[in-house]
Formats: structure tokens, sequence, C-alpha cells
């Protein structure tokens, strides 16, 4: 008799005993894109409102840890995951009051180039000195992501989760790329300390270039922010300017605030006018100059005279020139506007917005995105046109710099106003739209760097808080709450130097981008040669 015994293995199954093993081997697949997704989200927690800044070195020490030594493949999906475990709980107050399919349009699109930096990443981790060529890959990611689409998108730059950080005096160096740069390869520098030690508990040897390379990775960013310090100061060069800061609040919260524009001008009129009587009484210094929000007044006061009354007489009420934010039509184009108001003469200069918002102040690709969702194109019913000049109002002798809203994510829209002479930097705003979400602490935070980077004062004038006074080293001085009518009134210093940062321009960001290019250079000819040798 003949017996045929079929074995487990002569099935295609494994052992009993090796079916553990197997999974224990799938999962571990699993932890670095795990890893990955963390780390993301630990360089969220690290930005405001939390005050968490130092969490972005190990979220980038994590990341450092599953790039190295991959192939660019799998960084681009490390990366990718990264990205999303980053933008997506970042930038979730974008769907506040649209639902979440723009929100998670974004964040897919942006995750992309943070995509990107991990292929290059990966790519340049085999080289010697990797963390400086890592962190310029970051850097370099960036600046293409402030550019493109649309103009770009900057939000979410490291250095705006730096505010409260010790390296912050670094913007005063060169900007948001070198305070970015100097953050991230502080980070990839502690993973290869951590690294290297691990190593050499393994195999009892050091590898003292490689060690040194992580040393200075870390060393050189703190002591370059300590001896950046001198460069923040606060002190008046110009003198002083007492200046009031107006938030009138709006009627209701969401999108459709805009349908009670009158109520939004008079309700910050009226705050202008309480203002004046409580210095009438002696209670508060007058002021200056007094500054007004984004979208005080939606109606045309160039067009309607009823609007232009009711800010003049907040005008001649508080004794006092204010920049007002008003939406005007001009030629048959839209404008987001600032108007200096005189209390005598009236309207006297404009500043229109140059960095318009795409898919809020104006609709890309109109017709496409019309014949995909129509309520878009009804939210957006005329596109605003974009300001050609910087804008820089003479107020009681003071030149205050304006950058609106979400002009002050990008280096160059601030980096003008400074140029063109401004003593004082107001970002007049409007975030009703954005619910009690962590948008407008984000914005603020950019506020600070930016009065940093620049050395001016910052006021952050908005419709519904949080609004703000800044002083040049980064402390705000005074803020309202959200959502209520408020005013703040303060003696602030005028400065006229220009930090290494306002003059060196874009410079520092070029000098970052290369070596990037340098080193992704450097990464693709050492793989050609290796892969030239092994066919050899």
């Amino acid at each position: 008799m003949t017996v045929t015994a079929t074995s487990a293995g002569a099935q295609g199954q494994l052992p009993p005993q090796a079916a553990p093993a197997a999974r224990g081997r799938r999962l571990l697949r699993l932890v670095p894109a795990a890893a990955a997704g963390l780390s993301g989200l630990l360089l969220y927690v690290s930005f405001p409102p939390r005050t968490l800044w130092w969490l972005a070195l190990p979220a980038f020490a994590g990341f450092g840890w599953v790039l190295r030594g991959r192939g660019w493949k799998a960084g681009l999906g490390l990366g990718y995951l990264f990205g999303l475990g980053f933008l997506l709980p970042l930038l979730v107050w974008t769907g506040v009051e649209v639902g979440p399919g723009p929100w998670l349009a974004l964040v897919a699109i942006e995750a992309l180039f943070v995509a990107l930096v991990g292929a290059g990443v990966a790519a340049v981790s085999r080289l010697p000195g990797w963390p400086v060529w890592a962190a310029a890959v970051w850097i370099a990611g960036e600046a293409a992501r402030a550019r493109v689409p649309f103009h770009g998108f900057p939000w979410g730059k490291i250095a705006f989760g730096q505010a409260d950080g010790v390296f912050l005096p670094l913007a005063a160096v060169g900007g948001t790329p070198v305070l970015g740069f100097a953050v991230v390869l502080c980070g990839f520098g502690l993973y290869e300390i951590v690294r290297l030690a691990v190593d050499r508990r393994r195999t009892g040897t050091v590898r003292r270039a490689a060690a040194a390379v992580g040393l200075l990775g870390v060393a050189v960013p703190v002591v370059g922010a300590v001896a950046a310090r001198p460069l923040v100061s606060d002190k008046a060069e110009d003198g002083t300017a007492t200046v009031a800061v107006i938030q009138g609040n709006v009627p209701r919260l969401g999108l459709d605030f805009n349908s009670q524009r009158r109520a939004v001008l008079d309700y910050h009129a009226r705050e202008t006018e309480r203002l004046a009587a409580e210095v009438k009484a002696g209670k508060v210094a007058k002021p200056d100059f007094v500054l007004w929000p984004e979208n005080s007044s939606d109606i045309d006061p160039f067009a309607n005279p009823d609007a232009r009354a009711v800010i003049d007489t907040a005008a001649k009420a508080i004794g006092a020139p204010i920049s007002v934010g008003g939406v005007v039509e001009r030629d048959g184009k839209l404008f987001n506007e600032q108007i200096l108001w005189d209390p005598v003469k009236g309207p006297v200069d404009t500043y229109d917005k140059r960095q318009i918002q795409p898919f809020g102040e104006y609709l890309p690709l109109r017709s496409l995105i019309g014949a995909i969702n129509s309520n878009w194109t009804s939210m957006v019913r005329q596109d605003f046109s974009r300001g050609t000049e910087p804008g820089v109002f003479t107020m009681d002798g003071a030149k205050v710099g304006l950058v609106t809203c979400y002009e002050a994510a990008f280096d160059w829209t601030v980096r003008s106003e400074v140029q063109d002479g401004a003593q004082l930097i107001s970002v007049p705003s409007n975030n009703a739209t954005f619910d009690r979400s962590e948008m407008t602490y984000q914005q603020l935070a950019m506020s600070r760097v930016r009065a940093v980077e620049h050395s001016r004062t910052v006021t952050v004038p908005v419709t519904s808080g949080v609004s703000a006074i800044i002083m040049p080293d980064g402390r705000i001085t005074q803020k309202t709450g959200m959502f209520v009518a408020d005013s703040l009134v303060q003696k602030v210093p005028l400065r006229s130097s220009r930090t290494p940062a306002t003059q060196l321009g874009i410079l520092p960001e070029i000098a970052l981008v290369l070596v990037a290019a340098g080193g992704l250079g450097w990464a693709v000819g050492a793989g050609l040669r290796a892969r030239r040798a092994g066919d050899a």
C-alpha cells in the first residue's frame, strides 16, 4: 500500500512555528511608515498655539531615522506620510466653513512637496555630512512650496513654529530660511548623535568624522542663535509713537459675516468713538494714529456716502489718522485695500493687497472648478485684482508698512515694506471666517517672527481676534480676546536700522537651495558611479 503525505510546506504554507515570525517581519516593515506619520504629528504639536517649539527637534530626528539609507522611492512615500501627519492637523482650519473637501485637497497637494523632500533627504543621507545636505533640501522644499502652485502657500514653514524658541534671533540673520534651516539641522544632528552612540555600543568603535558632523549640527545652530542675540532689540531709534489698534468684532461667525457689512463697519467706528471718549476723559493716552483691520469696511467708502460719513465721523472723534481696511471697486476691478483716512482731509493714500489668496480672493481655473462644483464660483463671484506697489503710510510722521493678512506668510511682502522705509509694520487681518480655530494663533506667530526678522514693532489689528501689539524682539505686550470688541493703545518704538536679513533679502534662501542642489547632484552622481561599477 502506498501512503501519500502532503506537508504544509508542499502546499505552500508556512510551518506553524514560522507563521508568527512572518507576521512579525510584516509588522516591522510598517514601523517606518508609522514613525514617519507620528514624527509629522509631533512637528504639528510644536506649532502655536502651543509653546512646545522644541518638539520640532525630535520630530526631525525621527524623520531622519526613517529616511537615512533608504532609496528615493521609499523616501517619497515616507515623506508623504510625514507631510500628512504634519499638515492634516495644522491646516484643519481651512475646512471650518467650507467642509473637509478643500482642506483634504490642500493637504494632499502640499504634502507632495514634503514627499519630494523625503526623496531628496533619502538620496543625500548616504553622503558625508548628510545632516547639512538634508536640512538644505528641506528649505529648498519650503522655497518651492512658497511659490507654486498659484503663487505658493508657505503656511507651515518651520520658522513659524519658533516664535517662542531659542533659535528665534536667527531670523534677524537670514530670515525664515536660516531660522528654519537651523532647526531642521539641529534635529537631524540630534538623530546622528543618537545613531552613532548606539553604533558605538554595538561595535565598540567611534566614527569621528560623522560624530563631529552630528555634534556640530546641534551646536552650531544653538551657538549661532546666542551670537545673534545682539541683533534683537526693542530700543527706539526714531523716537516713539502712540498707536491704537481697533478690534470692532463681527455680528456673527462664519462666511456669512459679510452679509452684515454695514454692521461690521459700524462696530469698528463705534469702538473707535468709545476709545475717543476714554481719551477725552483722560483715561487713555491719545493715539498718534489708529489701525483698523482688513475688511473693517467692506462697503466701498468711495462709492457709498453713508460709509464715508461713518469713517469720517470716527476719524474726527479720535482726532488722528486711521488706516481703514476696505473693499474697493475701481475701473471695474476689485481691490482689498487699506485706506489712509485723515480726520481733516479724508482719504489721502491707499495700499492694494498684492499677495491675494487663491480660492478666497480669486478663483484659479474658474471655468474648470465651476464645472466641478458651482458652489465655489458662487462664493467667489468676482476675482480681486493684485496691487503692484508696497504700502507705506505716513501717519503723524511715522512710516507704517502695511502687510495685509495672508501676505504675512510671504517673505518678500514684509521685506519690501521695510526696504521702502517702514519704521513700524501693521498686519491688518480678518479671521472671522475661521471661527475659533488655531489659524489666528498661527498667523500671530508669523508676525512675531517678522518683528525679529526686521527689528520692527508689529501691530496686528483683527476684526474678531486675536489682535496684538508685538515688540521688535518678538514679545507680545498686549492682546485681545477672540470675538470681542476691544482696543489696544501703547507707546511703541520706531526703528529704521536694517537687520542682515533685511539687507540680504532672498540671498540666504538662494544659497541654501544651491547647497541642496549640490548635495542632490553629488548623491545622484555617486549612485550612477556605483551602478556602473556593479555592471562592470
